[in-house]
C-alpha cells in the first residue's frame, strides 16, 4: 500500500510522467493518436489539480488552494452549461464536464509552470 502511495506521490510532483505513461499505454493498445492524447490528459487533470493547490499553499502560504480550484471548475462548468442552455435549450452535462475537464488542463499546466517557476525563484531568493 506504501509503495502505491509513494508513486502517486511522485506522479504529483512530476504531473507529465503519468501524461506519457498513459499516452503510450492507450497509444500502443488502441493505435489512435488522438484518443491517448484525450486519455492522457483526463488522467494527468486529476495529478495537476492537486499539484497546482498545493504549489499555491507553498507559494501563498495559504490553505484555500483546492477550495479555489474547485471554485473555478464549478464557475466555469456553469457558464458553459449555462451557454448550452441557452443555444440548445438543454444542457449536456457529460459535455460540458468534458470540456470544462480539459480545459482545466490547460489552465492547470500553465498554472502549474508559473507556480513551479515562482516557488523555485522564491526558494533560491531566501537561501
Amino acid at each position: 500500500m506504501s509503495n502505491i502511495l509513494e508513486l502517486l506521490a511522485y506522479f504529483a510532483v512530476a504531473p507529465f510522467v503519468p501524461f506519457i505513461l498513459v499516452w503510450f499505454l492507450v497509444y500502443f493498445t488502441k493505435k489512435e493518436k488522438k484518443l491517448a492524447t484525450k486519455w492522457a490528459m483526463d488522467v494527468t487533470t486529476a495529478f495537476l489539480f492537486f499539484t497546482v493547490a498545493a504549489l499555491y499553499n507553498m507559494i501563498f502560504t495559504s490553505s484555500f488552494g483546492p477550495y479555489l480550484l474547485l471554485l473555478i471548475f464549478l464557475l466555469a462548468f456553469g457558464l458553459l452549461g449555462n451557454a448550452q442552455h441557452r443555444k440548445q435549450g438543454k444542457p449536456d452535462l457529460k459535455k460540458a464536464a468534458r470540456a470544462v475537464w480539459r480545459m482545466g488542463f490547460l489552465g492547470l499546466a500553465l498554472a502549474y509552470v508559473l507556480f513551479m517557476f515562482i516557488g523555485l525563484t522564491k526558494s533560491i531568493t531566501t537561501v
